[in-house]
Formats: C-alpha cells, structure tokens, sequence
C-alpha cells in the first residue's frame, strides 16, 4: 500500500476507535471494577475480534458473513450474555480496598480475552468498519501479502494504545475511591457502564 493509503486507514480507524461504543464502556468498566490489570487481557481480545473481521474483509468473506449471519447473531448474544454476567458481579460483589482488589485479575484472564473476543466479534460498531466503510478506504481486491501485514501491524498498534489511553484515565478515576461505600458505588457505576455495552450490541443491527 501507499504511505498516502496508510495515513487515510490510520486516520479512520483512530476515529473509529476512539468514538464511544460498547468497547470504550466495557474496558472503563473492567478497570473501574477490577482495576488496570484486567485491561490488557480485555483489550487484547477486543485487538483478536478485529482482526478477525479484517482479515474476513481482504479475503472477501462478507458474502460468507452473511450466509452464516445465523452464527454471528449467536455469537452477538454471547457477548451480550457474557458482559452482563460480569456487570452482575460487579453489582453483587464485596467491597474490599482497592490495593486487594485486584488479586483475582490473574485467575481470569482467559475470561476477560474471551469477554473481549465475543463483544467484537458481535459488535455492530467493528463489523460496520471492516465490512462496510474498509472496503472504501482500501481497494481491497488489490491488497497484496505486504499490504495485509502493513495495515494488520497498524491495527496491532492503534488499537491497543486508543485502548489503554481509556483504561489509564479509568484508573486514574478509580484511584479517588477509597470509602467501602464509594467502592460499592464504583462497583456499581461499572457494572451498570458494562450492561450498557451489552445493551448497545443487543439493540443495534
């Protein structure tokens, strides 16, 4: 691709990042009821989901997208199922200091890839991306080999630090909460900030 062509899918796909969404909501949520540490392993599956649809997209796999629109639904309501699990838990949590709150992170983080995994590839939001407005930023019927790994490395870099910036000012919120009964608010604020994401990617199409 042209360094022209780059600048032009860097500069969409920042905005779209960027721009509120269920993804934005839910790692705010995650960090704001588990802490930093549950953000990596949240956002790397978010980083996986749009990969995914990208490479869906260059290889022309819309048509079969479609035909199996059966299983993304299923896999939409898995996510959607799986974010208000965890907005449960956060409202239904005990409270505890915010230094020994984040101990459990470790023990889920297969759960939070997965978490991160399903909400992206059910998202409305990313599949609007990559199937629908990628296709006019990219001539994608002439991506070559090294064209894919420039514009999957930009992906692997933009993604992950829009991402992070959210979850670090998250943390920095979170820090101000000290009070058993301000941390059941936070609990509370993030759990409702997850159903949220969940309600977004259940009502759009």
């Amino acid at each position: 691709m042209t360094f022209a062509g780059l600048l032009v899918f860097s500069a969409a796909y920042v905005l779209a990042v960027a721009s509120p969404g269920p993804g934005i909501a839910a790692v705010v949520g995650q960090v704001l009821g588990r802490g930093l540490g549950a953000a990596p392993a949240f956002i790397l599956g978010i980083l996986a989901g749009d990969l995914v649809w990208f490479t869906a997209a260059a290889l022309g796999l819309a048509a079969i997208a479609q035909a199996y629109a059966g299983l993304f639904m299923a896999i939409k309501w898995a996510g959607v199922a799986y974010l208000l699990y965890i907005a449960w838990r956060m409202w239904t949590a005990p409270v505890a200091p915010v230094e020994t709150r984040s101990a459990g992170v470790a023990l889920s983080r297969r759960g939070l890839f997965a978490g991160g995994l399903t909400l992206t590839l059910g998202n409305p939001k990313a599949i609007a991306f990559f199937v629908a407005l990628l296709p006019s930023i990219i001539d994608l019927d002439r991506m070559t080999l090294a064209g894919f790994a420039e514009v999957a490395l930009l992906i692997v870099i933009i993604l992950p630090g829009v991402l992070m910036s959210y979850a670090l000012f998250a943390h920095a919120a979170r820090g101000f909460f000290r009070s058993t009964t301000a941390l059941k608010r936070l609990n509370r604020v993030s759990g409702t900030a997850i159903a949220g994401a969940a309600a977004a990617i259940a009502v759009r199409n």
